[in-house]
């Protein structure tokens, strides 16, 4: 199937105010075509995030309460792809044939768009790091960035009440890809065949329903997932985890707690695929999900982990 990214991400929230403050923080460009309605930002790729009141009748159904993700947009490559994609979408619950756009909901409730892509290349310079035997930097030091500026959306993570059924619906309608597994807890699913290690990942949790684990942004290096967590202490966010590491898909992390629901994660550095990968089993656990990672975040002042608040 020919799905090649987010393009767009709509929440519900409770403080527009805030969202769209956090949104500017975390390094997203306003849009530019917005007309003012509501608050639109863009990452450099073009993938847009749009906040509407939690109220807003255009909304579609929340499939949690409070502030959430109330719609992600997948983009395809061409028209060609849009019929491939309309013929797998009818029949699925809440389908609309908006002609240009699809439109369905997900076993979980979450409403999905898919449409023809309009995200662009993105040329960046990124310099190399040096490893043993691999001496790519020369006379060049590593960057230190004040703030981030995330590149594109990168992957979703949700809440899932039946995880077979979920998988189902995501290799089946939307064509996509198991990476790995957690038994009976998770499953990582890239767009295509080719690509990073995941853009979804449906995880199951005893006595939870569906609903908004985080949303995560690519940015270019290490240096800069650290910029960009250093920078939202700065504006006094709050950090979820990070920074840190994940082994099952490589990438490194800083998770921010944020006013829309679900933390915004900085990552880079994931693991890309194949189709001659072979998806992996793995038992959840605190060392398959997190190599090391730094609770709280670090202090802007004393560049240390920050001290964890004393309980009255």
């Amino acid at each position: 199937m020919c799905i090649i990214g987010i393009e767009e991400l709509e929440f519900g929230v409770q403080d527009i105010e805030a969202a769209a403050r956090f949104a500017d923080d975390f390094g997203l460009a306003r849009a530019a075509d917005c007309n003012g309605q509501f608050p639109a930002f863009e990452t450099l790729d073009g993938a847009r995030i749009l906040l509407r009141d939690l109220n807003a009748p255009e909304l579609p159904p929340a499939f949690e309460s409070g502030s959430t993700l109330r719609r992600i947009t997948w983009g395809v490559v061409d028209h060609q792809s849009l019929e491939a994609m309309r013929a797998r979408m009818q029949g699925q619950p809440g389908f609309i044939d908006g002609g240009d756009h699809l439109q369905c909901r997900d076993p979980n409730g979450l409403t999905l768009m898919v449409r023809t892509s309009t995200l662009h290349p993105v040329d960046l310079e990124v310099p190399p790091i040096n490893q043993w035997g691999d001496m790519r930097r020369v006379d060049l030091p590593s960057p230190v960035y004040e703030k981030a500026e995330p590149i594109g959306i990168g992957h979703a993570v949700f809440f899932v009440a039946d995880l077979a059924e979920s998988e189902s619906f995501y290799r089946e309608v939307m064509g996509f890809h198991v990476s790995d597994r957690y038994t009976d807890r998770g499953v990582f699913m890239r767009m295509q065949a080719r690509g990073g290690h995941h853009n979804i990942f449906l995880l199951k949790l005893p006595g939870r329903t569906a609903g908004l684990n985080h949303v995560a942004f690519t940015v270019r290096d290490i240096h800069e997932v650290i910029g960009g967590g250093l920078a939202m202490h700065r504006k006094q966010w709050t950090t979820f985890i990070g920074p840190g590491r994940h082994p099952v898909s490589s990438a490194y992390f800083w998770y921010v707690n944020s006013p829309m629901g679900g933390p915004f994660e900085y990552y880079t550095n994931e693991d890309y695929l194949t189709e001659h990968w072979t998806p992996r089993e793995l038992v959840h656990s605190l060392e398959s999900f997190t190599e090391w990672g730094v609770e709280g975040g670090i202090d802007i002042h004393t560049r240390r982990q920050k001290p964890r608040a004393v309980e009255s």
